[in-house]
């Protein structure tokens, strides 16, 4: 059995962003059962999960002896699992792939650097003196990705990891109204996350929040 980690508790503004999500989305498009360890702080912290997570982050995975950490990996190895995630042409299998480390290094890199200073910084003047120079950084990369969105559904020709790997990156922008200047991902985004495993990855990851209460 597979199992993931992901934490008890997390402040409502995190609720929902945690990346264990992506994690839990991808192992239900692929259809691969799961079960989540829930960690505190506590766990966190100790030797035993540093060994299998140097940085004491979630999600970590576990099969059959095999412990992986990152994200953006892990949903990668069960994408090679998955046709629904990876094509089987070697071709569109690459652009997948591409649009999954595009998310991961050209998109979040900027939209997590905003978010962390809105939520953790917001009153903070070297904070207040770098945020506009951030959005701005945030707004160019939401429009190149909306000039080569086009007409199209998703970013190649049908969904795969990329998208899944995206619509988790651009959910970081919640907070703000950025998305909604660029109504053709805003769409996108949500076009996305209708997808029925994803609604499930979802209140799997919120049941515990929501048991605990805000």
């Amino acid at each position: 059995m597979i199992t993931i980690s992901a934490f008890k508790w997390v402040p409502p503004f995190a609720q929902g962003v945690v990346r264990d999500l992506r994690v839990r989305w991808a192992l239900e498009e692929a259809g691969l059962p799961y079960e989540a360890r829930l960690i505190d702080a506590e766990v966190q912290a100790s030797s035993e999960y540093r060994a299998l997570q140097p940085f004491g982050q979630v999600p970590v995975f576990e099969e059959d002896g095999l412990a992986l950490f990152e994200s953006g990996a892990i949903v990668l190895h069960i994408a090679s699992r998955s046709e629904v995630l990876l094509p089987s042409d070697e071709a569109s299998r690459a652009r997948a792939v591409t649009w999954l480390f595009a998310a991961l290094n050209s998109v979040e890199n900027r939209v997590q650097q905003l978010a962390e200073l809105d939520l953790f910084y917001p009153d903070q003047e070297w904070a207040k003196l770098r945020r506009p120079g951030l959005e701005k950084a945030v707004r160019r990369r939401l429009s190149e990705l909306v000039a080569w969105l086009g007409d199209r559904e998703y970013l190649e020709d049908r969904f795969t990891v990329g998208d899944l790997m995206m619509t988790t990156v651009l959910r970081i922008l919640r907070h703000t109204d950025l998305l909604d200047a660029e109504p053709t991902l805003k769409a996108y985004k949500e076009r996305c996350e209708a997808r029925p495993a994803f609604q499930r990855a979802l209140a799997a990851q919120m049941e515990p929040f929501q048991r605990r209460g805000t």
